[in-house]
């Protein structure tokens, strides 16, 4: 047994994958009518689609995929650029900020409200350079 990837449901395949590829940066690795698959292994799949061929039929409710019960969760080498490159873009959670462990992120909300996390990579085991966020 072993864990493959995470699938988001989303309510438009082709703003989705825009969202992905041209805000948050991933490239799409395979692209199927309904499925799209990033070389993150992170994958979306179109809502309607997926919830047809897990259940059977469609789900009566028709709130937000994105609960607030799942974070997406990231790292970029660089988290400054990627704050600035991604922050003026999206709707924001929080804006990079230090966290209580000494890691860099910010957290925003995808076109589906799945809330989204990017920090920078932790070194663990090694000396952490305490600079401010500037």
């Amino acid at each position: 047994m072993r864990f493959v990837n995470p699938i988001a449901f989303v309510r438009d395949i082709d703003l989705s994958r825009a969202f992905y590829r041209d805000i948050v940066g991933l490239i799409v690795r395979e692209n199927f009518e309904h499925f799209v698959l990033f070389d993150t292994g992170f994958a979306i799949h179109d809502g309607k689609a997926l919830a047809r061929t897990v259940w059977g039929q469609l789900p009566a409710e028709t709130t937000p995929y994105g609960r607030r019960n799942l974070l997406l969760y990231f790292e970029h080498d660089d988290i400054h650029a990627a704050f600035s490159a991604i922050g003026p873009q999206v709707e924001l959670i929080h804006p990079l900020e230090r966290q209580a462990w000494g890691q860099h992120v910010f957290r925003f909300y995808d076109l589906d409200g799945h809330a989204i996390e990017i920090g920078e990579p932790m070194n663990f085991g090694e000396s952490r350079d305490e600079d401010h966020i500037g």
